[in-house]
């Protein structure tokens, strides 16, 4: 299985690429191969190749850098999740494939993949996070640290916020799901804590790469006492 990672030395920001590192080792203790490719702004990128691609959170100013880059394969890019192919998006990331992002920079024109959009407020909103998602029977937790209010329209959430702010802080919902695609502003890293919805990703990427079957299971006791522990701390 290949994994592409885009712009790691642009956008990783808090952490994001212990989300490829989960991914990675997740296949190796299963005894899967796996290759990671990290990709700079220069390489050229043959989407047909990869079975998941990762792309992270970064700061205004890098999120406009790669968002250039990012305009000039966006065809590539779009026909890749159209075609099934799975993609986790976080902060920065997840921002890029919507319309646009409106912030004090003035308005950077997103890659249009999804109908949302977002703008910047002057309040951060900063803390732990519990989502109930649909996708996996176990909280998804995390930590969020973003100024952007996403409006995701029709699109489906990734999970309703148990407590937290979420996409827009009154909403109720926090990231997009889309085909195979998570958006989030879920940062810490994010799959670290949440192993089911690391393996969802996985499956989903092993469909594409045409393996049939189910992944087979880890002993992830102490990775569900950490979910948990979090969990319980915050709902009270």
């Amino acid at each position: 299985m290949k994994i592409g990672h885009l712009f790691p030395d642009l956008l990783n920001l808090y952490g994001d690429l212990g989300n490829i590192r989960t991914l990675q080792r997740r296949l190796e203790w299963r005894g899967l191969d796996v290759s990671v490719e990290n990709y700079r702004l220069s390489d050229e990128i043959d989407f047909s190749r990869l079975d998941l691609v990762v792309l992270g959170g970064g700061s205004d100013r890098e999120q406009q850098i790669v968002c250039q880059r990012l305009q000039t394969i966006k065809d590539d890019f779009r026909a890749y999740i159209e075609d099934g192919g799975v993609v986790l998006a976080i902060c920065g990331g997840y921002q890029l494939l919507g319309q646009f992002y409106e912030s004090s920079r003035g308005r950077i024109a997103g890659l249009g993949i999804l109908e949302i959009d977002t703008v910047q407020h002057d309040r951060r909103l900063i803390g732990n996070i519990v989502l109930d998602s649909r996708l996996i029977d176990q909280p998804i937790v995390g930590f969020e640290n973003h100024a952007g209010r996403t409006n995701i329209y029709r699109h489906e959430p990734l999970g309703k916020v148990i407590t937290g702010y979420g996409n827009d802080e009154s909403g109720g919902y926090e990231g997009v799901v889309y085909k195979h695609v998570i958006g989030t502003y879920l940062h810490g890293p994010l799959l670290p804590k949440n192993p089911k919805l690391a393996d969802w990703l996985l499956q989903k990427a092993r469909q594409r790469a045409g393996q049939t079957g189910e992944l087979s299971p880890l002993d992830d006791r102490l990775e569900h006492q950490a979910n948990q522990a979090m969990y319980h701390r915050l709902i009270k």
